[in-house]
Order: structure tokens, then sequence, then C-alpha cells
């Protein structure tokens, strides 16, 4: 049998040590429209792998978008790999696009980051070098990976996920952030619904409502983590902190009355990010351009924990 750095030689573009001296990072490209980072901890030859999966927005490998640097999922690999545990986080396909000047924004469908996250599953699943494989979905990842965990995964871990449909929770985040547009909002995602577009909606609410994201939003729309989580066959875990500006627990909590049997934990002072936060909300907010302070600790011991145990 091939081993698993044979079977992936013909694909690195590089070859370096992490920052942890004990692991090995590799970059590699999974399909032409997949490129990320293989971190393999040192001195295990099967080891389980996490398959973490960025959340919304053009999100790169480390977590870490344009206007918004937080290396939260570095640190988190960096974090398994001490624990043991490989990994392999990727930038979604549109980073990709956007170097290549090939992005449309009105191309962009929810199911394509699902298709590339079963790909990537796929892809390690028939390298047969790991023990375990496991799908870490954070935020919009939650449910990319929640659908794609259902081809194969072993296990799959949900950090700051929805429990509702995008539309009920972009209207409760509404609610609470401009009450006034609240009503324009749930008519504008019922109108999608029932016809496939909006055009009543309010000025207030063109990011969400342009032209030319609608049939993302749309398709996006059409899953419901309570109804894609039931379809696991595998050992779950849900966590959320409860610092988290825009993912409320209440959202993890609906996951967990979806599944009962689901290990659940609340980190107490993590925030979307997974970071630390012990100030105020103006504190949380800064704490998104500070890509020097780590992942939480006790969330990287959960995670090893759960894939582990």
């Amino acid at each position: 049998m091939k081993t698993f750095l044979s079977f992936l030689a013909i694909c690195f573009f590089t070859s370096t040590y992490a920052q942890n001296s004990k692991a090995v990072e590799r970059d590699l490209s999974v399909s032409p429209f997949i490129d990320g980072t293989l971190l393999l901890p040192n001195g295990n030859e099967n080891p389980p792998l996490a398959i973490l999966v960025g959340g919304s927005g053009p999100t790169d490998r480390d977590g870490n978008q344009q206007m918004q640097r937080t290396n939260c999922l570095k640190y988190l690999a960096q974090g398994l790999s001490e624990k043991g545990i490989a990994s392999f986080r990727y930038d979604k396909r549109i980073i990709k696009q956007m170097k290549d000047r090939t992005l449309n924004e009105e191309s962009i469908r929810f199911d394509d980051f699902i298709v590339d996250a079963k790909e990537i599953i796929s892809y390690f699943k028939k390298a047969n070098s790991f023990s375990k494989i496991y799908v870490v979905g954070h935020s919009q990842g939650s449910l990319v990976g929640m659908v794609a965990a259902q081809d194969g995964a072993d296990g799959f871990i949900s950090i700051a996920g929805a429990g509702q449909e995008i539309d009920d929770v972009v209207v409760d985040q509404i609610a609470k952030q401009a009450p006034g547009l609240k009503d324009n909002a749930r008519q504008s995602f019922d109108d999608m619904r029932a016809n496939g577009v909006a055009q009543n909606y309010s000025p207030g609410l063109s990011s969400i409502f342009r032209p030319q994201i609608q049939p993302f939003m749309l398709t996006w729309m059409q899953y419901n983590p309570n109804v894609e989580i039931k379809k696991l066959e595998v050992p779950i875990f849900i966590i959320n902190g409860d610092k988290d500006l825009q993912v409320q627990v209440s959202e993890a909590e609906m996951l967990k009355e979806a599944r009962p049997d689901a290990k659940y934990s609340i980190v107490k002072n993590m925030n979307h990010i997974l970071k630390e936060i012990t100030g105020n909300d103006i504190d949380n907010s800064k704490s998104y351009n500070r890509p020097d302070l780590p992942v939480m600790p006790e969330l990287v011991n959960l995670i090893s924990d759960f894939i582990q145990g």
C-alpha cells in the first residue's frame, strides 16, 4: 500500500516545517478549485484527520479575509497537531476565483461549497492513510460540513453553526440590530422563496438582497440545519461560545434539540472567531483584527478529546 506522502507527492506545491517543530506542513491542491494546507503531526503514521471548513465570505485557509485577519483556523490546526491530530484547511473556491479574476457573483451557489467539501473527504479517504476523518465546520462551514459529512466522514463537529435556515438567522439578527428593517427583510426573503427573486427590499438591506447575490442566498436557504443534522449517522459534537456576537447560543441549542444524542458544549468567554474575550463588545470586535491572539486552548482540548475518544 502506498504511503500517504507518496500518494500526494505529485500534488505538493511546497513543504515546510510548521511553527510547531513536531508537525510538518504541506500545501497541496485537491482539485482545480481547492488549494489548502495539510498539517501532519510528526511520529504518528496513521493519525485522525480533521477537515476544517471555513465560514462565510472570501475566507482563506487560515480563517482570514481581506479586511479581517484572525488566523483562527491556522491556530486551531496547529493546536490539533500538538494533540496528534492531522488537519487539512483550505481556501474557499472564491479565493482562487478572485485571484484568477474569474469570479462572477451571479454564478456563485451554496452547493458549490458542499461539492468542494465532499471532494476533500473523498480525496483523503482514497489516500487510506488516516485512522478516521472528521469534518469540523465553522460558522457557514457548519452547514456545508454537515451536508458533506453525510458522504463518508467518521464524525462531525459544528463550531458556531446556525440551527435554523439562513433567512431566519438573518431576520433574527436584523431584529436585534435594526428592528425597523425586520418586517421588510422577512417579506423580502418570503418573496425570494415564493418567486425566486426579491425586488421591494429597503436600500438598507441591499448588502443582503442585491440582485447579484440573490441566487446564492436562495440556494443557501434551501438547506435547513435542523433537517440535515438528523441525516448524519456518525458521532456529532456541537460547540458555541457564549461571547459570540454573530451566532447566538440559541442556534446551538436548536441543533442540540434536533440531535439530542450529540455531544454539546458552550465555551465560556469564546467569541465567534474562537478567541477568548473577557472585555466588552468593543474588545470583541477588535479581536477580528488581532491575528496574534491564540484560539482558546479549551476548544482545542474539547475537539481533540472528541476525535480521539
